[in-house]
């Protein structure tokens, strides 16, 4: 499980140290950088699949995703930085649990004339036993291009690796003969899930019957969202499903209809003559069955990380849906960003009578910076970033 989430100097993140929990709860006002919380995260995850160079690209690159503000606080009474900085430029990404930890810096390119001005080097990474970097818990170490590994007696190996600077090393070097903690990192943060925004427009997918195939994992658009349901009653937690369906909405029941391999969703409700198909479902009611699907996978991943699930719910689901939360809770680790707070107390009320640890963070801007509402340097987990050569 994870423990720590370090960001430096990422949009408004300009330096955040947040302890996790088995279920964290991300909340706070518009603007505070719950956005910038669940990108950055997300930016992590794709270093793993060697993603997080063209995503940052993608955003603008460097300059446009870096911290805007001075490098060190402005205290009362003194002026504030210029615009030219002082130190290197940094955008620095990490995690740690009780068994592995990884970090991952980003800075500009230097010299030479290449045309993808916007792509960021990878400066630095570091992989780490433990909880906390230290030069004794280093198990990967990379500085520019060059790379050096632990053998499994402690020692750091003869020679040393080279990899491009545009590319990470989980990548590059996950290999279960040479580089098995560099491998189990790797397929440890392919595994997180990320769900944004599902769709439940008028042409959303999930409306549209589709072929369909055993779907262990709700797909991120929601398009496999009949076979995903179709899944989990065969191979799945059949009982929970029909429990989240009869919580949100009493006396109904889903059914999935397949016609030639094609699956259509299709709830049934009390005093009506026939079932509703997903085209005819409100908004609200499709997203709520679209978690539930995911929610209730039977391929849990290490990490499932939601973003504002409360987005056009009506007030009436969101007991049903932090119930759903917290029972995953039991199985993955979960990570929420939401801006409603009656969501927030919901879940609260939820992890108690689960009887899962929930850890609720609520942002606060401060400067321009964001910061965690009632954390201090002192508070914060232990944390130490790679250093560059």
């Amino acid at each position: 499980m994870i423990k720590t989430l370090a960001v430096e100097n990422y949009r408004s993140l300009r330096r955040l140290v947040l302890p996790l929990g088995r279920l964290t709860v991300v909340t706070g006002a518009n603007g505070t950088g719950k956005s910038s919380l669940y990108r950055a995260l997300r930016l992590l995850a794709d270093a793993a699949r060697d993603g997080a160079v063209a995503a940052l690209a993608a955003e603008g690159g460097l300059p446009s995703t870096l911290w805007a503000g001075p490098e060190q606080p402005v205290r009362d009474g003194k002026r504030a930085q210029g615009t030219v900085r002082t130190g290197p430029v940094r955008l620095l990404l990490g995690y740690a649990g009780d068994d592995f930890g990884y970090a991952l810096d980003l800075g500009p390119p230097v010299g030479g004339a290449s045309a993808f001005a916007l792509d960021p080097e990878i400066k630095c990474e570091s992989i780490w036993a433990g909880p906390v970097l230290r030069p004794a818990t280093l198990l990967t170490e990379r500085t520019g291009t060059s790379v050096r590994l632990r053998d499994d007696k402690g020692a750091w190996r003869k020679g040393v690796l080279r990899v491009p600077l545009f590319d990470s090393i989980l990548s590059e070097l996950a290999d279960p003969g040479n580089a098995p903690d560099v491998l189990r990192v790797r397929e440890r943060m392919r595994s997180w899930r990320f769900y944004d925004h599902v769709r439940t427009d008028r042409d959303a997918p999930a409306r549209v019957p589709r072929i369909g195939t055993r779907t262990p994992v709700l797909s991120h658009d929601g398009a496999d969202l009949a076979a995903a349901w179709e899944t989990i009653r065969e191979i799945g937690d059949h009982a929970a499903l029909d429990e989240a369906v009869d919580r949100a909405f009493p006396g109904s029941r889903v059914e999935v209809r397949a016609d030639d391999a094609r699956f259509e969703l299709l709830l049934r409700q009390p005093g009506l003559l026939r079932p509703l198909s997903a085209a005819e479902l409100s908004d609200g009611t499709l997203r709520y069955l679209l978690w539930v699907a995911a929610l209730l996978t039977p391929r849990p991943p290490a990490l499932l990380v939601l973003n504002e699930p409360e987005t056009s719910l009506h007030p009436d689901l969101l007991r049903p849906l932090a119930g759903l939360v917290a029972g995953a809770a039991a199985t993955t680790q979960l990570f929420v960003v939401t801006h409603a707070r009656a969501f927030a107390s919901a879940l609260e009320v939820e992890a108690e009578r689960a009887g899962v640890d929930l850890a609720l963070r609520e942002l606060v801007k401060e400067g321009g910076r964001t910061l965690v509402e009632g954390q201090g340097r002192l508070d914060e987990p232990l944390w130490y970033w790679p250093t560059r050569a």
